[in-house]
């Protein structure tokens, strides 16, 4: 698939550059790219010398096309998400893009898996586990959540979804906890974190039962607030309310592996949805594919199905697709 491709062919880069150079490079990317390109350059034992010859080439060409341009980059980004996206869809891409990763004394937490992460923040008052949860990345944040008691887990998700906004006297405490923990900076500001869209988020990226559960907690202590919460969340089964070109984005960036997993647990209006949108050959393997698939374990079907949506949400991130339902119905 291409976007694996891109990442052998990055791998197979940053090997030909040598150590000092390739470490100069991973210090710019964030943590998901560095494991990724990691784990691409472990897997690559031998490279054709040929194969090596043809990335370069492609990457000398792909340089020499790019112009270097001076212009104010931070305005140019504002202006042109606002004029992409509308001011509401473009304030949150735009924090998230222009803001210093470093300026919340939580960047160490991006680096740690969920278990390490929940074992740090376990005993800290829920509601600074909530502030803490909302800088990370929706799944990291949904995997550290899986990692708590039930009872914890339904605290923290209540606040987060309760949580409008984080008030500077919660951001020091937070400061206060991050310098105790990761010697954070000390370097903090308001930001607009929390709230139902951000709970609608995590809950995608958690196993279904955890999910259950903490839907039907939040149901108890508030019908209104949950019932909002689950009108944000994107399923596999909101892929039906894709358009044909955003289901054909999607289909470039997964594994036909992957696909088959996923589409074991849909319904036959999905899958008709799906094979509509690739080619006769490509439908007719997929079809056979399903047909002599065995059983296969619910747990793995969930699994690729949120892996998918990880793909789903990236691209709508990036603006290249626009989710229907309520979070997405208006065009652009």
């Amino acid at each position: 698939m291409p976007a694996e491709d891109g990442i052998e062919k990055s791998a197979i880069l940053l090997i030909a550059l040598g150590e000092d150079h390739a470490a100069e490079v991973l210090k710019h990317l964030g943590p998901k790219e560095v494991q990724r390109l990691g784990q691409a350059m472990a897997t690559l034992k031998s490279v054709p010398r040929t194969r090596v010859d043809e990335v370069l080439s492609e990457f000398q060409k792909s340089a020499a096309e790019s112009a270097a341009v001076n212009v104010d980059t931070d305005a140019y980004v504002r202006s042109v998400l606002t004029k992409a996206l509308g001011d509401d869809k473009a304030s949150n891409l735009i924090s998230r893009i222009l803001q210093p990763g470093d300026t919340n004394g939580i960047e160490g937490l991006k680096w740690m898996d969920a278990p390490t992460v929940a074992d740090l923040i376990r005993n800290e008052h829920p509601q600074i586990i909530a502030t803490i949860l909302v800088h990370l990345a929706h799944d990291h944040a949904s995997d550290i959540l899986n990692q708590f008691s039930e009872r914890l887990r339904n605290d923290v998700v209540l606040r987060v979804a309760t949580l409008e906004g984080i008030q500077p006297e919660a951001l020091r405490e937070l400061n206060d906890v991050m310098l105790r923990l990761l010697a954070g900076s000390a370097s903090m500001k308001k930001a607009a974190k929390g709230g139902v869209r951000t709970v609608a988020e995590m809950l995608n990226f958690m196993g279904t039962a955890n999910e259950t559960a903490v839907l039907d907690s939040i149901r108890e202590y508030d019908p209104d607030l949950a019932q909002q919460i689950l009108d944000e969340m994107f399923v596999f089964e909101n892929l039906l309310d894709l358009d044909d070109r955003a289901i054909q984005l999607l289909l470039r960036e997964i594994q036909s592996e992957s696909l088959i997993l996923a589409m074991k647990g849909a319904t036959e209006a999905l899958r008709e949805k799906i094979f509509r949108n690739m080619s006769q050959r490509a439908s007719e393997m997929l079809r056979e594919d399903l047909e002599s698939r065995g059983p296969v374990r619910v747990s793995e079907v969930e699994a690729e199905q949120k892996e998918i949506l990880k793909v789903v949400r990236r691209l709508a991130d990036e603006g290249q697709i626009v989710l229907g339902g309520s979070g997405g119905g208006e065009m652009i």
